[in-house]
């Protein structure tokens, strides 16, 4: 029996290829110019508009696909007006420089949304969108209760998330009985279950939580004040203003959207609540834009540049340079555990009380422990996240705040 003919591409002996009949000659030739063309075609595919996202994030991003997030919708989004694939990147950001250190600056994704629209969070490596919205901490009450400041609250119990700026600005309050949780979740059972008569907590979780398992029994608001709200942007590499450019453009056109996202995923939208200066310590001047301001003042083009911000690290100029350095520093990077300006209502985390504790080894301390950490105690080794310089620069504002 003849041999059975050979499948097309298989490949030919050496010297024998003029014993093959022509119509095997031809399916040779046919399947090289296919693999040709599949080739070009794969060449003209766009790359993946890769993404940044925690995946266990809600209501900002997870990765399962029936509750995706706010993040990984508008992703989607902005890759579908770009004409290319979405493809999340998966990285927990709870030491969120760290990880776009690591995953972003590494070239591991393209972009993360959600960083602080601020040229001096991450210094010249980070360029930024225009901003999409407005995060930050909220106030949660029942509907009906009318809150125009602190001193509303009073003889109440208020639960506020550990070592944030809520608690740091409750702690010495002493007409309200502090309530300290470890999470927003926390907070919302608190008051749910009549443990807590208001919660102080992160907005969008609050919000989030209100909506889906609380059926809106609760209003959530938006509160102003130093640290308390800020300009929320998406993050490129410095390297990728063309990929930025590109995804304001698809911003531009995805307006109404991010306003159908905002209101599926629960973020409170209500003009933040103006605390009182007088009444509680909150410098009018120093507050933030609201959230209809954030919506509407994307930076015109003519105001925006792309030189290198201020460098922290740098040498500063004087004394007085360097703590203000040390400050915006200290602010961006601790504030989250050791209170905003160095205040903070927990004896054991209030860096306020080196001098006292460690005497003329205060700086020895200091430069140990962020260089070597103390994970046992939460505290974190930063050396590869700053800088030597920058350590010092937080060890000069923190000096200047010692408290006698």
């Amino acid at each position: 029996m003849p041999d059975r003919p050979r499948a097309a591409c298989a490949g030919t002996q050496s010297g024998k290829s003029a014993r093959h009949p022509p119509a095997f000659r031809g399916a040779i030739l046919l399947c090289f110019l296919c693999l040709t063309l599949a080739a070009a075609a794969a060449a003209d595919v766009a790359p993946p508009f890769r993404l940044c996202a925690d995946p266990d994030n809600l209501p900002f991003s997870d990765s399962h696909d029936d509750s995706p997030g706010f993040y990984i919708e508008l992703g989607r989004d902005i890759a579908a007006r770009l004409g290319r694939p979405f493809e999340p990147v998966w990285a927990p950001t709870y030491f969120g420089k760290h990880e776009i250190r690591t995953v972003l600056l590494a070239g591991h994704c393209d972009a993360i949304i959600g960083v602080p629209e601020d040229p001096n969070f991450m210094g010249p490596r980070l360029i930024y969108s225009r901003p999409i919205l407005t995060l930050g901490y909220a106030l949660v009450v029942p509907h009906g209760v009318a809150v125009t400041s602190l001193s509303d609250l009073a003889g109440q119990r208020v639960a506020a998330q550990f070592a944030s700026p809520p608690q740091s600005l409750l702690a010495n309050r002493t007409d309200l009985r502090l309530v300290t949780v470890l999470s927003p979740e926390e907070g919302m059972r608190d008051l749910a279950q009549g443990d807590a008569d208001a919660a102080f907590i992160w907005g969008p979780s609050a919000g989030w939580i209100n909506r889906t398992t609380m059926h809106n029994a609760y209003q959530v608001l938006p509160v102003a004040g130093p640290h308390m709200q800020w300009r929320a942007a998406i993050g490129f590499p410095r390297a990728q203003t063309a990929v930025r450019d590109e995804v304001d453009k698809a911003l531009d056109a995805l307006g109404d959207r991010i306003a159908a996202l905002t209101a599926k995923y629960g973020f409170p939208v209500a003009v933040p609540i103006r605390l009182s200066a007088a009444d509680d310590g909150v410098p009018a001047s120093h507050e933030p834009a609201t959230s209809s301001e954030a919506t509407n003042a994307a930076p015109e083009p003519s105001q925006r540049s792309d030189a290198a911000p201020r460098d922290e690290a740098q040498t500063p100029g004087s004394d007085g340079d360097q703590i203000a350095s040390g400050h915006r520093l200290f602010n961006d990077n601790c504030a989250h555990c050791h209170g905003p300006d160095a205040i903070q209502g927990e004896r054991r985390r209030n860096l306020r009380q080196l001098q006292h504790r460690y005497g003329p080894d205060i700086d020895q301390v200091f430069l140990t422990t962020v260089t070597h950490g103390r994970v046992t105690k939460g505290m974190p080794n930063w050396s590869g996240i700053l800088t030597d310089a920058q350590f010092r620069t937080i060890l000069a504002f923190l000096h200047s705040v010692q408290e006698p």
